[in-house]
């Protein structure tokens, strides 16, 4: 392995700071011993053309190898008169606008210079969609390639925070790119590292597959570098060594690192020329799960929302999203009239609580949408954001009374999502996990374990059914239902000995009360969980 890891460098914008970055570099060689490489994201030159003369003269060397990208401003065009891939001094080379090489070590990395052009054309300091796309279409259907192991651009890719940390920044100097989040998507770097907001943020490394649906692939790490001379002291230099992924055992480079999250990019047709577009009849949506896709579509079976006819054509349409409507009366539509509005005990704008008719325990709750969604998978974004400030709400109530929580839906024989959320002894936490596997296997049913980071939208397409469990201790269960399941699942495992051992409580109906003693129930919920209810913060 020694002889093929490779010492690499990735700086943040210089904007001309060249003795300021070289100093820091050759500080870091003294240390820890020569890198092979360093590459720069985001704008190398600034405004002070005299800080360039002495490197460009030869008067002063460069202590490492240096690759950089094009200008992200105009002004900075001044530099670039050479040509793409030419050295601009003797150890400092433009790569250009955008391309993919793979060095003589077998490193293979792609490169994106500017930010994204607003008017489409092509500009010295700006790429277009048709950039971008140059460097996907090679490899965009090709099932035999695996991804490469470092991409570089200036922009910051967009909703790359989804599913990790926030960035910790003010203000956000360029619109993050939908083409720069493509062009990872699709070529699923090892590394994805860029520049230009002046701010240090390391993502938690995200999965380039979809759990139970695809084989493991390789996880990518995204790094925003800061600028060399910012003032707040923020990392500006990543140092990493790195093998390279083409020389690799598969079962090392498919490990998956415990704080691997969902693919922050959904995939996206911003790429495909206009032409292209406009030539091609696709037979599935883009967000369908890959059982659907590549589908032809017979007789109108498996269409979705948008779908429609038009003559002997069929086509997908994007519409305004509208909340699905219930099949007939539904009990858990909050502004229908069959709701029993005494069990209500929480109330938000997306989401609210109820206690569970014939509830296992006093504080046994539902988690339900206002609206009509028949389960996690079908819910949207914002719903599912509410969903959670509940449950991180509930944990932080039950914890306070010394107690700890599982949450589980069955979305299976129901129309509206309901996330149980019964409340267990911290003493049966250790348990439940082996309670549940067993209790599964008594029912031969399959129960896998997801990852912890892992979003359900990713793994299950919306209208399969499922019985999904969330543990207190962090494990995720997901079964996926194709045929029979025993209704009260979760309710059977909660009531076995080793938790909650109550196994006369397995079924609701054995423990219904009477509306009095709801009303009394729901009172004293509504008074110890008000203290952590967010909406009276």
């Amino acid at each position: 392995i020694l002889g093929i890891l490779h010492l690499r460098l990735v700086s943040g914008d210089v904007e001309g700071n060249f003795g300021l970055l070289y100093k820091r570099v050759e500080s870091i060689q003294n240390k820890s011993g020569k890198f092979d490489l360093l590459l720069c994201v985001g704008d190398f030159f600034g405004l002070n053309l005299t800080s360039w003369e002495p490197y460009k003269s030869g008067k002063i060397k460069v202590p490492i190898s240096t690759l950089i990208l094009g200008p992200s401003k105009p002004e900075l065009g001044i530099y670039y008169s050479g040509k793409e891939g030419t050295e601009m001094c003797d150890g400092i080379t433009y790569l250009g606008k955008q391309g993919r090489f793979t060095g003589s070590s077998g490193l293979q990395i792609a490169y994106l210079s500017g930010t994204e052009s607003e008017s489409g054309k092509t500009e010295d300091f700006s790429f277009t969609t048709d950039d971008a796309y140059s460097l996907t279409s090679s490899v965009a259907h090709d099932t035999s390639f695996k991804g490469i192991d470092i991409l570089i651009t200036s922009q910051w890719p967009k909703d790359v925070e989804k599913y990790g940390s926030s960035v910790n920044r003010q203000t956000q100097k360029y619109p993050a790119s939908s083409s720069v989040a493509e062009v990872a998507r699709v070529l699923r770097p090892r590394y994805h590292f860029a520049g230009l907001e002046d701010v240090f943020y390391e993502r938690q490394p995200y999965r380039n597959h979809q759990i139970l649906l695809e084989s493991s692939r390789h996880t990518t790490r995204f790094v925003g570098l800061a600028n060399v001379a910012n003032k707040e002291k923020q990392k500006y230099l990543y140092a990493f060594n790195i093998v390279p992924l083409r020389k690799m055992d598969l079962a090392d480079l498919i490990k998956q690192p415990e704080d691997v999250t969902e693919c922050p990019y959904i995939a996206s047709n911003i790429l495909i020329p206009k032409q292209d577009e406009k030539d091609q009849q696709f037979f599935y949506d883009m967000k369908a799960g890959p059982e659907q896709r590549g589908k032809k579509r017979d007789g109108g079976r498996g269409r979705g929302r948008g779908d429609q006819r038009h003559g002997d054509r069929e086509y997908s349409e994007k519409k305004p999203r509208r909340d699905a409507e219930p099949a007939g009366p539904c009990w858990f539509c909050l502004g229908s009239p069959e709701v029993e509005k005494h069990l209500v005990v929480s109330v938000s704008d997306k989401v609210y609580l109820a206690l569970a008719k014939g509830g296992l325990v006093p504080d046994h709750v539902l988690i339900l949408p206002v609206h009509h969604y028949q389960s996690l998978v079908a819910c949207p974004d914002d719903v599912i954001q509410q969903i959670d400030q509940y449950k991180t709400a509930l944990r932080k109530m039950l914890k306070s009374q010394g107690k700890s929580v599982v949450f589980f839906e069955r979305n299976f024989r129901t129309q509206h999502l309901q996330i149980q959320v019964v409340p267990i002894p911290l003493d049966s936490v250790t348990d439940v996990k082996d309670t549940f596997v067993s209790c599964a296997e008594s029912e031969s049913l399959e129960l896998t374990e997801i990852p912890k980071h892992s979003d359900l939208k990713q793994i299950v397409p919306d209208g399969v059914p499922y019985f999904y469990a969330e543990l207190p201790t962090g494990e995720k269960f997901l079964h996926r239902i194709s045929k029979q399941f025993p209704l009260q699942f979760g309710r059977e495992a909660l009531c076995e000995p080793a938790i909650l051992n109550m196994p006369e409580r397995v079924d609701w109906k054995n423990c219904k009360l009477d509306m009095d003693d709801e009303k009394e129930m729901a009172a004293k919920f509504k008074t110890d969980f008000r203290p952590f209810d967010f909406n009276f913060a």
